[in-house]
């Protein structure tokens, strides 16, 4: 079947760009040929600095004719319906249409058949609009044509076009179709400057072939894994080790179509800086990679980069270049850091009374103050020094104002840690000022050390407090303050270092400290605002849990019981009753409660009343009544005991002894009996099944 080969070749691309609209390219003209009835059997794009490419196989020559049927009026209508028909279905008179018999009135059908067009045809007409309204982020127009109403845009001068459709056995055609005066053909282009010459193609196949003859990898990941293999192999030719960075390895896959990389040098002086900000000034500056002793770990003074060109000099000038450009870069690192270190974190810290953190939570010295107070109220619940806490607190953010921070962001806090210990403070106080804005993300690490574990939980906390109280929680897919981050870094602090803490608690002494920074722009009433939170925290906890293979149900059962603000202790009740569910005398105890709550459900809804109170026993006429309630007795006494020494699994087994008299119970008692006294006195035993289960969960949560 005929294969497509599609290129779109401008001046270079933006690497950020690249994936995307490789994807979006793919994507709009496959999504097109499907509506048109075009059914390919598979698809790939690519992309480099200078070229979107796309090949679609096994597209059909020709689209399936269509056979349609439409309903037309009644036999004997009136003359203008009649006329509108035959015009829309294009018949010329009625006896072309056939009549169809229903019982309200006899119809007209019309059928019409749509022969289809040739494939080659259809994607004349349809890759032109993709072209002219392909999304790019950003976009411009060009030349001449420019000004005209209706010219074309895209993300850089566009130059030419190739567009080929044909089988694998026979020269292909060319897809006729001119944008902006530029003509569709088999010409491409190599690399701009080792094989600028036109290059004629016929389909993808050579391509490919041809465009890696004239210096250009084609395919994206065959770049990254070129550069990777010989930047680690010039590494290890050195006795070193690459420092990978895959951001990075994207980044500069997308700069280049001829990979050659190299290894260039700075002075050992440049060396003191620490290794962070070496690698983020030659990363940010000149796309480079660094290099490390694989024996201390420490960054030596080389540095790899990529060049799109084999030099005749061996790349000679081009490492030169990028190490003159390096060296004064590093010159500026180096003065930043030295300048930092000559004014105390301390001494920094009077300038956040200028600097506001939020219109309506005020200052960041204000924050700080709060993060400082509420962070020394949470370090004894999690073993920290409290005069350490307050000292790592008050100093944490001071690394902002820093002239390494100003000019690389990204090392916030670890400069920080270095500025701390440089300057006398304790390990814990230095490690707390990196570590509490800790973790960022799934993958990231999560602190161990009680002190940064204090700050970082006051840290979090009291940003989604202060954004809470003045109304500014996330929306749907916005959450411009990253509160959903921070709640799951709270989860992530309390669950991996097994801390016991009652965020209600928590939640109140950081309102409280809110409140006495002279907050004045609460929109909410702060009495309300833990029992919020914790439902937002129950939310996340859902996802976090939900990650780890964890039921949500299982949450929302534990959550239903109220009061349960103990993080830790929710997450080993979801496991255990997760684990307990997944036996069958969870499954069969499941199903019991759920039919006890179905039926309590409807009567209570028919005697429009609840069934509380202990029953009768003096009604229980049958044994499995008398079993039952005894049953619920010794069950709700083992399973509240195991509950209060926070023992779930034991709680769990307690749970399962319901199982056998619940199971006797519905076989041989009729519940809606027809004396009044016994029927309300069952379904009030049935309400004791739902009380004595509800001292593990809410088991009416837990989805079958």
């Amino acid at each position: 079947m005929p294969e497509l080969l599609l290129e779109l070749f401008s001046e270079e691309i933006p690497a950020r760009m690249q994936a995307k609209a490789a994807e979006d390219l793919r994507r709009m003209v496959t999504d097109k040929l499907v509506a048109e009835g075009l059914v390919y059997e598979g698809a790939k794009a690519f992309a480099t600095p200078r070229r979107l490419a796309l090949t679609v196989h096994g597209i059909p020559a020709r689209q399936p004719d269509l056979k349609t049927e439409r309903r037309g009026p009644k036999i004997g209508a009136a003359d203008a319906a009649v006329q509108g028909f035959l015009k829309a279905t294009g018949l010329q008179s009625l006896d072309e249409a056939k009549i169809q018999r229903d019982p309200k009135g006899d119809f007209y059908i019309a059928l019409i058949e749509k022969p289809g067009r040739d494939a080659i045809e259809v994607l004349a007409e349809i890759l032109p609009v993709i072209i002219r309204t392909f999304p790019w982020p950003k976009s411009m127009r060009w030349g001449a044509r420019s000004g005209k109403p209706g010219s074309l845009n895209w993300v850089r001068p566009l130059h030419a076009i190739t567009a080929t459709f044909g089988i694998e056995t026979e020269e292909p055609d060319v897809v006729k179709f001119a944008i902006d005066g530029i003509e569709t053909g088999q010409a491409t282009y190599g690399h701009r400057f080792m094989a600028p010459a036109p290059i004629n193609v016929r389909r993808f196949e050579d391509y490919e072939a041809k465009l890696k003859a004239a210096k250009v990898i084609l395919d994206p990941q065959a770049r990254k894994d070129i550069i990777l293999a010989d930047a680690k192999e010039l590494a290890f030719a050195q006795g070193l080790e690459l420092v990978e960075d895959q951001v990075l390895l994207d980044e500069v896959s997308g700069l280049v179509e001829w990979p050659v990389v190299m290894m260039g040098s700075f002075e050992q002086e440049y060396l003191a800086i620490p290794d962070e900000v070496i690698r983020a000034t030659i990363r940010n500056n000149q796309k480079c990679f660094v290099v490390r002793d694989s024996k201390t770990g420490k960054l030596t003074n080389k540095f790899v980069l990529t060049a799109n060109i084999e030099a005749p000099d061996g790349g000679k000038t081009i490492v030169a270049g990028n190490e003159r450009v390096i060296r004064p870069r590093l010159s500026d690192a180096k003065f930043f850091y030295e300048t930092d270190l000559k004014t105390k974190l301390q001494d920094r810290l009077p300038k956040f009374e200028q600097i506001v953190f939020h219109e309506k939570l005020g200052t960041q010295a204000e924050r700080i103050q709060r993060i400082e107070r509420l962070a020394a109220e949470i370090a004894p619940l999690v073993g920290a020094d409290v005069a350490k806490t307050a000292r790592a607190a008050h100093l944490a953010k001071a690394d902002l104002l820093t002239e390494v921070v100003g000019e690389f962001p990204e090392v916030q806090g670890l400069m920080g840690k270095y500025y701390a210990l440089a300057q006398g403070e304790d390990a814990s106080v230095a490690a707390a000022c990196e570590e509490h804005y800790k973790p960022q993300g799934p993958a990231d690490r999560v602190p161990t050390d009680p002190v940064s574990v204090a700050v970082a939980l006051a840290d979090k906390i009291d940003t989604l407090v202060g954004f809470w109280a003045i109304d500014e929680k996330p929306t749907g897919s916005k959450d411009p303050y990253a509160l959903r981050r921070a709640a799951l870094g709270v989860i992530r602090l309390i669950a991996e270092n097994t801390l016991r803490l009652s965020l209600m608690k928590v939640a109140a002494s950081a309102i409280a400290g809110l409140l006495e920074t002279g907050t004045k722009h609460a929109l909410i009433d702060t009495n309300k605002l833990p029992s919020v939170l914790l439902a937002f925290f129950a939310d996340r906890l859902k996802v976090q849990l939900r990650e780890q293979g964890a039921r949500h149900d299982l949450v929302d059962a534990v959550f239903a019981l109220g009061g349960q603000d103990d993080l830790l202790m929710i997450v080993r009740r979801v496991e255990a009753l997760g684990k307990f569910l997944e036996t069958d005398d969870g499954k069969n105890l499941l199903a019991g409660i759920k039919r006890a709550s179905n039926i309590l459900g409807i009567e209570e809804k028919k005697d429009k009343r609840t069934f509380d109170g202990a029953p009768d026993a003096a009604l229980y006429g049958l044994s499995e009544e008398k079993a039952l309630a005894k049953a619920i007795g010794e069950v709700t006494t083992e399973a509240s005991a195991a509950v209060a020494k926070e023992d779930f699994a034991a709680a769990m087994s307690a749970m399962a002894k319901l199982r056998p008299p619940v199971d006797a119970f519905f076989e041989k008692v009729r519940v809606n009996d027809d004396d009044p006294k016994v029927r309300e006195n069952r379904l009030k035993l049935l309400n004791e099944i739902r009380s004595a289960t509800r001292a593990v969960a809410d088991f009416s949560k837990i989805q079958d």
